[in-house]
């Protein structure tokens, strides 16, 4: 499993790392907007609230992965290159994206500590981050709510930028992201 870009794909860590923390975002977010479908206090809500920290932090812990496989070699190069104004859109969207994976996870579990309650993590007692104290909790939970907000916009206009790119422009920018297909007929 290569984990050095070459001059026309990422890396196969750093494809895989994209496409899974893709499925786990729309998990992550598929929780919070199902949870209202079990009533408050039940088993279920309880669940879908825990897989959703769970699946959150998850990102939080496979984002730092997914930067030092970034750091380990040049991106690959956009044939043809896209003018100067859209790359830095483009850098600025990543770090934004970054950021955000960073930032919800840390903003989530600031939320259920200061709420008093203890986030899971894989079977693990996570430590609390601050003293319970529904104030900040209701603070921070707005922040978190308008992260999320946020993060539907980043992730729409991200896919939105890649097909155009692919469809419109007719360059390799998605390209440089997709799994390589595996060709039946040489098995290569």
């Amino acid at each position: 499993m290569p984990w050095k870009n070459s001059d026309s794909r990422y890396s196969t860590v750093s494809i895989a790392l994209h496409w899974l923390m893709l499925v786990l975002l729309a998990l992550v977010y598929a929780c919070i907007e199902l949870r209202g479908l079990f009533p408050k206090g039940s088993g279920g809500r309880t669940l879908i609230v825990e897989s959703h920290f769970m699946l959150g932090l998850t990102v939080f812990v496979l984002v730092w992965l997914r930067l030092f496989a970034r750091n380990l070699g040049p991106a690959p190069q956009i044939f043809p290159a896209s003018p100067k104004w859209q790359t830095l859109l483009a850098r600025l969207m990543h770090w934004a994206l970054y950021l955000f994976m960073i930032a919800m996870p840390i903003l989530g579990w600031l939320v259920t500590s200061a709420k008093g309650n203890q986030v899971m993590f894989y079977g693990f007692d996570l430590p609390m981050l601050v003293a319970q104290n529904k104030d900040l909790a209701k603070q921070i939970q707005g922040w978190h709510e308008l992260g999320g907000t946020l993060g539907y916009w980043l992730i729409g206009l991200h896919a939105v930028a890649g097909l155009y790119h692919h469809y419109v422009v007719g360059d390799n920018t998605l390209l440089r992201m997709m799994p390589k297909r595996v060709n039946s007929n040489t098995g290569s």
